[in-house]
């Protein structure tokens, strides 16, 4: 869902869960700040009900924002990133 002049989208969470940045404590982030991303890309993995879903990129981009925290939970339809389409 685009939002600030069409620059910016927003990735929205499908569902309620915890929200992780890498697939385990050992592993590096999926993304950081400044990440460029591809359509598709993972960018991070929900957990409901021991249940993982990862959530991808929906636009050619950089990462301007990432709204939770490793471990937190989030609510259907939080903003869990921000990117800047290029």
């Amino acid at each position: 869902m685009p939002v600030d002049g069409n620059r910016i989208v927003a990735i929205i969470a499908p569902i309620a869960g915890v929200f992780y940045r890498a697939p385990s404590q050992q592993d590096p982030p999926y993304v950081e700040l400044g990440s460029k991303v591809s359509p598709r890309q993972v960018l991070c993995l929900l957990e409901t009900m021991k249940v993982f879903s990862k959530v991808r990129s929906t636009v050619q981009g950089r990462i301007v924002e990432i709204g939770s925290a490793n471990g937190e939970a989030v609510a259907k339809g939080q903003a869990l990133f921000r990117i800047e389409q290029i």
